[in-house]
């Protein structure tokens, strides 16, 4: 009997842990001279909010002495995380190698209905399933990775303004993140963001200081007044947490 990826939803998964993104270790079995050249997967970072749902696809290469007749995939991710194709995947032939076709599958992640709490954010793994015209096949679990990061969102707030110059300037804002358990946004503590500076005339953001987020997303720092220009904070993200910018305050320095 010909093995079959198993499509499986292992809610007692550990989560994956914060950090970077590391190459996934594949796993395959198949039949025959099915091979898989490639998959990718059209957005490596799938930062998901509280309400908007977030479409991806994942295009899988392959190739067969028959040709390539249909491909089977799904992807899962930590704890429960788990996620079926909105429908079959579409398998073009090459212009070029009618042995060799690109099969692409389409994914809707929807935080208010494939989500009841944050354990799924992090590492996630597209799984393969290729069948060949001949019954020749390959399976491939963890054939690509990407992440599924909850969103971020931050807020800034310059003053006095306007303000003399060598004065003291105060900029405050928040970080906070989307609670899929609650579908609002919380403060995100402990986390470090950095404070930018753009010249009133400039196109170029420099770093001023990094401060952490306090209770409830809290961030507060001071800098003194040179010129004009304009304040905003940079959150870089976590393994599980996306990264975000705020909008920029302008401060009038006289």
């Amino acid at each position: 009997m010909r093995k079959r990826m198993t499509f499986v939803v292992l809610a007692t998964a550990t989560a994956a842990g914060v950090g970077a993104l590391t190459a996934p270790a594949a796993q395959a079995d198949g039949f025959g001279d099915t091979t898989i050249s490639s998959t990718t997967v059209t957005s490596k970072d799938v930062v998901v909010g509280t309400t908007k749902a977030k479409t991806f696809t994942v295009a899988v290469t392959a190739t067969d002495n028959s040709g390539i007749k249909d491909a089977q995939i799904y992807v899962d991710g930590p704890s429960y995380g788990y996620l079926d194709a909105t429908g079959p995947a579409k398998c073009v032939a090459s212009a070029t190698d009618a042995h060799t076709s690109t099969c692409t599958a389409s994914f809707t992640v929807d935080p208010r209905v494939d989500f009841i709490d944050n354990d799924p954010a992090g590492t996630w793994y597209a799984n393969v399933l290729v069948d060949a015209n001949d019954d020749d096949y390959m399976n491939t679990e963890k054939a690509a990775s990407f992440t599924v990061r909850r969103a971020a969102k931050l807020t800034v707030n310059a003053s006095p303004e306007p303000v003399r110059k060598g004065r003291t300037i105060t900029v405050t804002g928040a970080l906070t993140r989307a609670n899929w358990e609650t579908a609002a946004y919380a403060g995100y503590t402990v986390q470090p963001v950095t404070l930018e500076f753009r010249k009133k005339n400039s196109s170029t953001y420099t770093a001023v200081k990094t401060v952490k987020s306090a209770a409830a997303g809290a961030l507060k720092t001071t800098v003194t007044a040179v010129e004009d220009g304009y304040f905003r904070w940079n959150f870089a993200g976590t393994g599980t947490t996306g990264p975000v910018k705020s909008t920029a305050d302008f401060v009038d320095v006289r």
